[in-house]
């Protein structure tokens, strides 16, 4: 499960970084059901929210 887990999330932060897809399509992409839920998995993988992960590595790459 924990596997399933991070690769969900690697997914996840790749299309983070490489796209303006909402949360919740990223979410549903990934698996979740809920931008809630995805939300609080990818928090406890990366430390922070994917809005702010998104800021934060979107301008790392402008």
């Amino acid at each position: 499960m924990q596997y399933l887990t991070q690769w969900r999330m690697l997914l996840a932060a790749n299309l983070l970084r490489s796209s303006n897809s909402s949360l919740m399509r990223i979410a549903e992409e990934v698996g979740y059901q809920t931008d809630t839920a995805f939300s609080r998995a990818f928090r406890r993988e990366y430390g922070t929210p994917p809005a702010a992960w998104r800021r934060t590595h979107a301008a790392a790459v402008h």
